[in-house]
């Protein structure tokens, strides 16, 4: 009998910390893209890509021991399925398990390991990731959604639900796990209540175990390849599956990280399957209205060795994903019409196939599983489900169980009428105390900020509000986001006599985009000097510092930090360089090197700067000691070698 009950579940990892209070002013993804595709392919490269990461904040305090972690679990179980939920993780799937062939059907990761991958930097591996609204790992993935139960005649329903920022939209998905089904299933629905069109993503990010030998298997003759490095993204389409010289569809035979986004044809059923030597596998087939299919390696190489590792507990090797979207690639997203919803369903489970079948030739592969899913979850069936169950599931109110954040009551406070009939989004927090402030009495005056927002919406509600520092503060984050960057520095003007740090910080990421690198430096020094105990804000003000090759100043700020601070894995890595880059070179790789290898948690995902900053001071020690130098003949410790390329 299908069972949905709450419950505790503990794991060991580290906790995501509190947030930065200072807005993600930085370019966190980088924005370059190009694209060889043909003219009738369709794709909407670059549209509704958002660099820098507001209106949010950095989570990065994550960077401590491991500890017990303790979470309310929300499990979805029938006869041969279970499945575990984590609302207050992003509600991602944390598990699923085949109690009949006893095996986890997806990876569970063994430990909570944040690092640096997503919007809002704290990101961990395992199970199944739900991102919404914006390219990237999404910035509620190490926060709260929303939790329901709705109640049908059949079986009980959970409701993942939240409120997306950056598109002013609300989104759900409906977990449900039918007697006597082998899959369970996810029902997604996106609502645009706005009269404009807004650029929408979504993909369903699904970690899996790489295993020597599996194979992917998905409908398509042909894949936009993308080539990545330093944040710049290059599609390239080839055939399948040895369109780069060698078999893409077996995970272990790529030597660099990549990313293939399948191209499934419009008129073919969407699937994505992975399968092991033995031909058990796994099986993702959903509705037609999640067109994209995407598989992301970590490679062979050493650093991508490493952040497998950074990434995964004990017991577990590596890891893959395999994904599902709206649009065809993740260098884009899709024009969403006002007023809209988009829905469709996914399926997750088990297929077992005759080895033979899906280790053959890729044509006689594809043709053996579609075969097999239209026998075992015919895509008709899965289009009937989805039409029955917008008014039975999605459109019924459920009982909130579990808190998401405030900003969904914020926004129908705004608007003066609720979002959706069926999603509850409670009461606003404290959170969002300076905009309940502004919509009450037309100004901002609270002293301890740490909520942004720079929607069109709430800039026009500003220009309207009562002079404070505040509100100049907040049009100058309007205008910063807009690259309207004189208007902003007029603002901060303004602003004088408010918070320094506030100012200061947001002046710093004005004049550099400016092109005005001293005033930059000066400015966020200034504010560093401000708070040097808060650590979240001293690595970002180090970070910058460090661009812009400030050692000095970097060195003052680090002898102002408490020893609590100073001892964090990043700050230590700012210090090796200060070091590195005034002499002081066996200082710097001592630090480089403490503990077997400096381990720094929340280094960015593609960021060479351990082993960069190793290969600087063997250069400059053999310039020091007349010998010749070849980077390609050293060998750095992989204990901090992140190099993927």
């Amino acid at each position: 009998m299908s069972e949905l009950r709450f419950e505790p579940f503990e794991i060991t990892g580290r906790p995501a910390g509190k947030a930065g209070w200072y807005p993600a002013v930085r370019e966190l993804i980088r924005s370059g893209y190009s694209a060889e595709i043909d003219e009738d392919d369709g794709l909407f490269i670059g549209y509704g890509m958002i660099s820098d990461g507001l209106p949010y904040t950095i989570q990065d305090n994550y960077d401590v021991p491991q500890r017990k972690l303790r979470f309310q679990a929300a499990v979805l179980e029938n006869e041969f399925l279970k499945a575990v939920f984590l609302p207050e993780l992003g509600g991602r799937l944390w598990s699923l398990y085949d109690k009949e062939r006893k095996r986890d059907v997806i990876l569970a990761n063994t430990a909570l390991l944040p690092c640096n991958l997503a919007v809002r930097n704290a990101w961990f591996a395992g199970g199944v990731e739900f991102n919404c609204g914006r390219r990237g790992h999404d910035e509620q993935t190490m926060s709260p959604r929303f939790a329901a139960v709705v109640e049908t005649e059949a079986f009980p329903v959970l409701r993942i639900y939240e409120f997306q920022r950056d598109r002013g939209t609300p989104f759900q998905y409906d977990c449900f796990l039918p007697d006597g089904s082998r899959f369970l299933c996810i029902r997604g629905r996106i609502w645009n209540p706005n009269r404009e069109t807004v650029p929408m993503y979504w993909w369903s990010n699904i970690a899996m175990p790489e295993v020597p030998g599996s194979r992917v298997v998905v409908p398509a003759e042909t894949t936009f390849v993308n080539h990545y490095e330093s944040g710049r993204h290059s599609l390239v389409k080839v055939p399948m599956p040895d369109g780069e010289g060698f078999d893409g569809t077996y995970p272990v035979n790529f030597p660099l990280p990549r990313d293939h986004f399948y191209n499934i044809p419009e008129n073919t059923r969407r699937y994505e399957c992975l399968f092991y030597p033995d031909g058990c596998g796994f099986c993702h087939v959903s509705t037609r209205r999640l067109r994209g299919r995407k598989l992301f390696v970590w490679g062979q190489s050493p650093g991508g060795r490493h952040w497998n590792k950074k990434l995964l507990g004990p017991g577990l090797e590596a890891y893959i994903e395999l994904q599902a979207g709206l649009a065809r690639s993740q260098l884009e997203c899709l024009p969403m019409p006002p007023r809209t919803a988009w829905e469709w369903l996914e399926g997750y489970g088990a297929l077992e196939m005759p080895p033979e079948k899906v280790f053959g030739s890729w044509p006689t592969a594809v043709a053996e599983v579609t075969e097999a899913l239209d026998r075992l979850i015919p895509a008709d069936d899965l289009e009937k489900t989805l039409a029955v169950t917008r008014e039975t599931i999605a459109l019924k109110p459920g009982k909130t169980v579990m808190s998401g954040s405030g900003w969904g009551a914020l926004e129908e406070m705004r608007l003066g009428h609720k979002l959706t009939d069926q999603l509850d989004f409670g009461t606003v927090g404290e959170e969002q105390g300076p905009w309940v402030e502004l919509l009450k009495n037309n100004r901002i005056t609270c002293e301890n900020i740490s909520s942004y927002l720079v929607s069109d919406p709430w800039f026009d509600r500003l220009r309207q509000a009562e002079d404070t520092w505040q509100k100049a503060y907040f049009c100058a984050l309007h205008h910063y986001r807009k690259g309207d960057y004189r208007s902003a520095a007029e603002a901060l003007d303004r602003a004088q006599g408010g918070d320094r740090r506030h100012i200061l910080h947001l002046l710093a990421n004005v004049r550099l985009k400016q092109g005005r690198c001293k005033e930059a430096a000066e400015a966020i020094f200034l504010a560093g000097m401000e708070t040097p105990g808060d650590a979240s804000f001293g690595k970002e003000v180090l970070k910058m510092l460090l661009g812009l090759e400030e050692y000095d100043r970097m060195a003052v700020l680090l002898e102002r930090m408490p020893p609590d601070v100073r001892r964090r894995p990043l700050i230590r890595f700012m210090e090796s360089c200060v070091c590195a880059h005034t002499g002081k070179l066996e200082e710097a790789e001592n630090i480089l090197l403490e503990n077997g290898g400096l381990d720094v948690p929340d280094i960015r995902e593609g960021e060479n700067s351990t082993s960069g900053l190793y290969l600087y001071i063997q250069r400059r020690k053999a310039e020091r000691e007349g010998k010749s130098f070849d980077p390609a003949k050293v060998k750095v410790p992989f204990a901090i070698d992140l190099r993927m390329s």
